[in-house]
């Protein structure tokens, strides 16, 4: 029987807390179990094991992010839009850092497609770089550049990976402005080869 008060939703929230101030890799059923005062047997009336909280962390993540995101860029488009999607992204991963280690890890495709939050990510992500008149495979291709360089900046920062003394925020909105140039200079494509 499932213990008074505890539900998915709240066992989730909790555990994306603790991600952020313990870090997403310390995160276990059985450290969740005693922020709650229970067996870790409590847990598994709610969630199935380690993976399907972890699961579940980044579909909140990823939800908590995307809301974020969406609010920033409405109305905008081009490099206001980027500027925009690329500031709310920084943001959340530098106050979320927990949380934004869970939108990191690899999530079934099938999880995925149920997900409203995954699918309104990619229509606004989607959305924002048609601006720049791409279409598939290129819209891939332009995801996967926006995705590593906004990460790898992200990463970076939060490690404390970057030493000289320029201004940090100045070298990302110099990055947003390298991406923007890029988007609107995208190499056409060259024919298949034989």
């Amino acid at each position: 029987m499932a213990r008074a008060g505890l539900t998915v939703d709240r066992l989730v929230a909790a555990a994306a807390d603790l991600a952020d101030e313990v870090g997403f890799d310390q995160v276990t059923l059985s450290a969740l179990a005693r922020r709650f005062g229970v067996k870790d047997a409590s847990l598994y009336s709610h969630v199935r094991n380690l993976q399907d909280l972890r699961t579940r962390m980044a579909l909140l993540a990823g939800g908590e992010m995307i809301d974020r995101i969406a609010e920033a860029v409405a109305g905008r488009a081009g490099k206001d839009a980027l500027a925009a999607f690329a500031g709310a992204y920084r943001e959340y991963a530098l106050a979320h850092p927990g949380r934004y280690a869970a939108t990191q890890i690899r999530v079934d495709q099938d999880l995925v497609a149920d997900a409203p939050a995954m699918r309104r990510t990619a229509d606004i992500t989607y959305g924002m770089l048609r601006a720049y008149g791409l279409d598939e495979p290129d819209l891939t291709d332009a995801v996967r550049l926006l995705r590593s360089s906004f990460h790898g900046f992200c990463a970076l920062e939060a490690s404390g990976g970057f030493g000289a003394p320029r201004d940090v925020r100045a070298s990302w909105e110099r990055a947003v402005d390298a991406l923007h140039i890029a988007l609107e200079h995208w190499p056409a494509r060259s024919a298949p080869r034989p």
